[in-house]
């Protein structure tokens, strides 16, 4: 039968269709609006398609309807005799696929080589040629949001197209009898058959794009993954101990021999096979990765440029990608495999988008240290003030007690020299003890307490087993200065402050607790939440106590604060009682090495 031989003739298509999704620019079809095909790209998919219009001009079955004859394979048609074949198919493609420009421009190639092929019905099929890239021309401009059309489209625009190529050659082609029988023999079976073709054909297309895009999303999950992996590390910056972590789940994450790391002198880290001799320590000695530092750009290596002659290496290629900061390279990326095969498109991509993001990870750990110096030297400088409204007030009230009680100026004056010398300690650690800030907040209050002379009264309830547990430095006395400047101050009497440090579970529970004018409920949000300028304290406020509690410590030392209008305030927190706990890995590797 007729419908059987032409679709015998399909896998030529499916040849076709496979061929062509190897080229890349025939990929770049798919973009959005063809924008990123160019007039040399597009002529060369005109020629192309129109070719393939040729071919299934070639492999058509002549067909001689008074005759009722078929016969295959020929270059030249008699004038009684016509084609039974895939001609439009290719030219319907290459309108569904670049537009009407293509698909015309396909089918002007594929009717002008049908119209000299001869036969009644050349002129009737060269013009059903054209009008063919017409159709699905228009058809693929309705779906410009999609990047192709589905398969069921294209079974419907083929079988269009075959069908209004049946109607031309009734209504051009002579004698008409000879048009009419063509029609009726060949009719039904080339509209099903080329329907079917483009169907196959967009549908290969489709599969080939699907699975692209199912390994660009498995390879974005990877990149994602590897990303929330190594984040917590390259925050450390590059240093050995971050590079080991981070190259050990590259290791597991990408199919290789081994991957290493180096800063622009020496190999950082090297985790997998030749880790006997590709030791961490070492200098950099083969020359590519000397040209990725150099130049900034990655590249791929053989065995030759590998440089290794150790007789137990396997590696046989690498590839070397920069790893920056501010456009400097400060380092390499190097993952090793046993063959060349193994670095695929895919795999190169992926390991220079590593590149990138760990660049990037690296300079986002850059600015977060600098920020927390900064940070951490706007608390110190603000530790080694005092405010000049106490210092002042102090000396005002030691120089009154000098005549009257010099035995009690004596006293204030070395409780000032204490809350001076304490200050200065504070901005050279990180940590006092517990022990350490109730001294100081003592030498503090001392002074105050002249001055308030019967209107201030400090209890105090400490337990001495939890007194060595660790804080950041200048924490208490903030709190006890804030109590007094802005909870007691407009007390005429009966002030009162009472410090409890006792023992809760494996912590110290440290409670501050005044009889003050309290804080409102908006403001006592705030103090939390903003950094609030103070006109008349040292300036390390609630806001930037409980920053640094949280920072260098842990999340659960938040303060928290209740308070009463005109009933006072509270304020506690709690802290490890354990060294250990309260000295952890980030404290160490952050406060300690970017502040000491």
């Amino acid at each position: 039968m007729l419908i059987l031989a032409m679709i015998e003739r399909l896998g030529v298509i499916v040849m076709v269709a496979f061929v062509l999704t190897r080229l890349p620019f025939f990929r770049r079809l798919f973009d959005q609006q063809h924008s990123s095909i160019n007039q040399r790209q597009r002529m060369l998919l005109v020629i192309i398609f129109g070719c393939f219009g040729i071919i299934g001009t070639y492999t058509g079955i002549i067909i001689n309807p008074m005759e009722n004859s078929i016969d295959h394979w020929t270059f030249v048609l008699n004038e009684d005799e016509a084609l039974a074949n895939s001609r439009v198919l290719g030219v319907v493609v290459a309108g569904l696929l670049g537009g009407w420009r293509i698909g015309v421009g396909a089918g002007v190639i594929a009717g002008v080589h049908r119209f000299f092929l001869g036969g009644f019905t050349s002129i009737a099929c060269g013009i059903a040629a054209i009008v063919a890239g017409v159709i699905s021309g228009i058809v693929s401009s309705k779906y410009k949001k999609s990047r192709i059309v589905t398969p069921k489209v294209a079974l419907i625009v083929g079988g269009l197209a075959e069908a209004v190529q049946m109607l031309i050659i009734l209504g051009v082609a002579k004698p008409f009898d000879h048009a009419l029988a063509l029609v009726q023999s060949i009719g039904i079976p080339m509209i099903i058959a080329n329907g079917i073709g483009t169907a196959i054909f967009v549908l290969i297309i489709r599969s080939v794009i699907q699975e692209e895009e199912r390994i660009g999303a498995f390879q974005s999950q990877k990149a994602l993954r590897i990303a929330n992996l190594t984040l917590t590390h390259m925050r450390k910056g590059l240093t050995t101990s971050s590079t080991a972590e981070v190259c050990s789940i590259l290791h597991k994450e990408i199919p290789s021999l081994a991957v290493a790391m180096t800063n622009r002198n020496q190999i950082l880290s090297h985790i997998g096979n030749g880790s006997d001799h590709h030791r961490h320590g070492y200098d950099i000695r083969t020359e590519a990765t000397r040209q990725v530092i150099e130049t900034g750009e990655g590249i791929n290596v053989n065995k030759e440029s590998i440089q290794c002659n150790h007789p137990t290496c396997r590696f046989q290629a690498a590839i070397i990608a920069p790893l920056k900061q501010k456009d400097k390279t400060i380092g390499t990326l190097k993952v090793y495999f046993s063959s060349e095969k193994m670095i695929s498109p895919i795999m190169l991509e992926l390991i220079q988008g590593l590149s990138t993001l760990l660049s990037h990870q690296l300079e986002i750990a850059e600015v977060e240290k600098h920020r927390a110096i900064a940070q951490e030297s706007e608390i110190k400088a603000l530790q080694a003030q005092v405010s000049p409204h106490f210092l002042f007030n102090a000396m005002n009230t030691i120089v009154s007690l000098i005549r009257t009680n010099p035995d009690r100026a004596r006293k204030l004056l070395i409780a000032l020299s204490s809350f001076f010398r304490q200050n200065l300690a504070g901005t050279t650690k990180n940590f006092s003890t517990l022990q350490e800030e109730v001294d100081h907040v003592k030498a503090y209050l001392a002074i105050e307490e002249a001055r308030f002379f019967d209107r201030l009264d400090v209890s105090y309830d400490l337990d001495e087993e939890v007194l060595s547990a660790r804080v950041p430095s200048m924490t208490l006395q903030p709190l006890i200065e804030n109590a007094i400047k802005h909870g007691l101050k407009i007390k005429q009497a009966d002030g009162k402050i009472r410090i409890e440090i006792r023992k809760n579970g494996a912590s110290a529970r440290v409670r501050i607790e005044d009889n003050g004018v309290g804080i409102q409920s908006d403001r006592l949000l705030q103090l939390l939440n903003e950094s609030v300028t103070s006109e008349n304290g040292t300036g390390i406020g609630l806001y930037n106590v409980n920053a640094r509690l949280i920072k260098m410590i842990s999340e659960h030392s938040n303060l928290l604060i209740e308070s009463t209008i005109d009933k006072g305030t509270i304020i506690t927190f709690s802290v490890p009682i354990k060294e250990q706990e309260v000295e952890r890995s980030d404290v160490k590797d952050g406060a300690k090495n970017y502040y000491n």
